[in-house]
């Protein structure tokens, strides 16, 4: 059994000393028993070599190099287990533990063994999935850092929870909404490339035979395709090129700004995007109001869970005005990005002296106008397909329908 070498924050101050264990995990074990916190273990002497030759093959969070990417539905399901057990009074470095001794074999698992031994190192838990995964945004992160400062981590991990789980079923629903629509698209398709390539030409052999001649819609299609067919392998380039193009300019730190303005502006989705920025808003600054912090330090934290950088960008007119004396109902109203709802729902806040309150309750309004619009859009999604695919194959049906008429007509005459 090794030997480890230890220091550690004791009742009496720093401590050091030595201790016998299997493992990494057991002297932490130990050590917590002892009601001390380690700040250094390692293992002694030449039992180090020996740990390593023993361990060898076996994958150990000493072991993980790299990010740990995990999928949208564990990221809900690691968030929901560490705010219920974070939530019943455990404190965070025993939830993750309790994560880590999961039977099931997944990257919850494993983030759970990663994130505990940053923790106990001294890592705050927010730079610590900051630093471990990706999979979490800057906005977790940003949340996570607030509810630390605030002392309110499992009111964090709740709301954040219940935004995943609302974010997986916006998901689900409109891929839901969009298979049978995609299956239409498939079916159009098909149906559109059957006329063009083989029904159309036949009946255009036929027209031609009898003298007669298709009808200037169906000679547009007729046209469209032959180009189509002699030049769609510069159509591939140029569109691939135009995507790696596209996506280059979205990464550079300059476009940021601009495409973050433009989705604001897009028919139908951009007011969902601006709902979702006041409800964070409204959120945030309420819970960390709620929890003792100034209103100059709760903004600060709220600008780093800003996601859109045109939105970061006029909240920083909005701190500075607040932290020259301005109040915050006539810092929102300056910037112009706020609804005058919201801005008089503030200065009831403010009126009164419960400002956390006032933004809770219109969080909550605000919340269930997002929760419409999403409802709206989803709605819309399968419709606006379905009338796209019948007016594509009506129109099919239409010119084949015409162009057999004119045969039959060459024909009779």
């Amino acid at each position: 059994m090794p030997t480890f070498v230890y220091s550690a924050h004791g009742p009496s101050g720093v401590v050091t000393g030595e201790l016998n264990a299997s493992d990494r995990g057991e002297a932490f074990a130990l050590l917590g028993k002892k009601k001390i916190q380690p700040i250094k273990l390692e293992i002694a002497g030449d039992a180090k070599s020996a740990v390593k030759a023993a361990a060898k093959g076996k994958v150990t969070a000493e072991t993980i190099t790299g990010p740990i990417k995990l999928k949208l539905a564990q990221v809900v399901l690691f968030i929901e287990e560490l705010a219920d057990l974070v939530g019943a009074g455990i404190q965070l470095e025993p939830a993750l533990a309790t994560m880590e001794r999961r039977r099931e074999l997944s990257g919850i698992k494993t983030l759970a063994s990663v994130l505990r031994g940053k923790v106990r190192d001294g890592m705050s838990f927010s730079k610590a999935v900051a630093a471990t995964s990706p999979s979490f945004g800057n906005l977790f992160c940003a949340l996570v850092s607030a509810g630390e400062a605030s002392g309110s981590l499992s009111t964090i991990l709740k709301r954040q929870a219940q935004y995943m789980r609302s974010l997986q079923a916006l998901r689900s629903k409109v891929l839901s909404a969009l298979l049978y629509p995609a299956f239409l698209i498939v079916a159009a398709i098909g149906v559109t490339l059957l006329f063009v390539v083989y029904l159309i030409p036949k009946l255009t052999e036929m027209l031609d035979s009898t003298g007669g001649s298709l009808p200037l819609a169906a000679q547009i299609i007729l046209k469209v395709s032959d180009t189509f067919k002699a030049t769609w392998w510069m159509m591939l380039i140029a569109g691939v090129a135009a995507f790696i193009l596209g996506k280059a300019w979205i990464a550079r730190p300059e476009s940021a700004i601009p495409w973050s303005r433009f989705k604001l502006r897009l028919p139908l989705f951009g007011g969902i995007f601006k709902a979702r920025f006041y409800v964070q808003f409204l959120e945030t600054m309420a819970n960390l109001l709620g929890n003792g912090l100034t209103m100059v330090h709760a903004m600060q934290l709220t600008h780093q869970a800003i996601e859109n950088p045109h939105l970061q960008r006029e909240f920083e007119s909005v701190m500075r005005h607040v932290g020259e004396g301005v109040a915050l109902s006539r810092s929102l109203d300056r910037s112009g990005q706020f609804p005058p709802l919201l801005i008089d729902m503030v200065n009831v806040g403010e009126q009164t002296g419960d400002m956390s309150a006032a933004l809770e309750r219109a969080a909550e309004r605000f919340d269930r106008e997002l929760s419409k619009k999403i409802d709206t859009l989803a709605a819309l999604i399968q419709p606006l397909i379905v009338c796209l695919m019948a007016s594509m194959v009506g129109l099919m049906a239409y010119l084949m329908m015409t162009t057999i008429f004119q045969t039959i007509s060459s024909i009779n005459k």
